[in-house]
């Protein structure tokens, strides 16, 4: 290029320097010196001109020829993109088929353990209720057994004490003891009776509390695994409480 530039130069020095035509503005010029000057810029001019022309002869094949590839690319990628778009539907599609199994799976486990569960503690509330009823049966019993027994006793020596004249008023006396003593372990029995009962339920009132407890953890964890089927909305308007009060009912 530098030779090119100064092949120019010299072409411009030889025009300014020519020779003018009088009356114009018209000028004589070497024509030896100019060609020679133009075939130097010739040879000077870089070979990547004339593949630059020949790229701008052939632009419109070119650029068919860009238009058809980037078509075709741009089809490949489509097809591809719909290929792994259709894979990506179809694993996902499965997954979600094994999680909705999964969850069946431990809902139905879940639901088996809270029946059992109950179940369990239904049988216990029965067992502690008859034994609880068997034992105040008991007890009862032998309380108004004892009350029926010192209360005959006691009559029995009133009328003793009665047959004796001379003894009359310390009769009275003795057999008012007797009934009194007799009222008072007829209570105590009873009271003893009562606090038996009440024990008894209160050991079943927390044996059927760590049941529903057991119930209830085991529903929240389900409830938490699965949000996107069971809501807690949802819940309530199926009539489920959430407390584990419901499988009992």
């Amino acid at each position: 290029m530098y030779r090119v530039f100064e092949s120019l130069d010299a072409l411009v020095t030889v025009v300014e320097e020519a020779r003018g035509v009088p009356m114009t503005s018209n000028c004589v010029v070497p024509r030896g010196d100019v060609l020679e000057l133009l075939d130097d810029v010739r040879e000077a001019l870089p070979g990547e001109l004339d593949d630059a022309q020949d790229v701008l002869d052939r632009r419109d094949e070119l650029i068919d020829e860009a238009t058809q590839e980037a078509e075709q690319t741009r089809t490949g990628a489509r097809s591809e993109a719909e290929e792994l778009v259709a894979g990506a539907r179809a694993e996902a599609e499965q997954m979600l088929a094994e999680a909705r199994a999964e969850a069946e799976r431990a809902v139905a486990q879940a639901r088996h353990e809270a029946e059992r569960a109950v179940a369990e503690g239904r049988r216990q509330y029965t067992e502690l209720t008859d034994r609880a009823q068997a034992d105040a049966d008991r007890l009862a019993h032998a309380g108004r057994a004892a009350h029926d027994r010192f209360i005959a006793d006691g009559q029995a020596e009133q009328v003793r004490l009665v047959s004796q004249t001379e003894v009359v008023r310390a009769a009275h006396k003795e057999a008012a003891r007797i009934v009194d003593e007799a009222d008072s372990e007829a209570d105590r029995l009873r009271r003893e009776c009562d606090d038996y009962v009440d024990t008894k339920l209160a050991e079943f009132e927390d044996a059927l509390t760590k049941a529903l407890r057991t119930v209830t953890r085991g529903r929240s964890q389900l409830w938490r695994g699965g949000p996107q089927n069971v809501s807690p909305a949802g819940a309530g308007a199926g009539g489920r409480s959430g407390t584990g009060m419901d499988l009992i009912d």
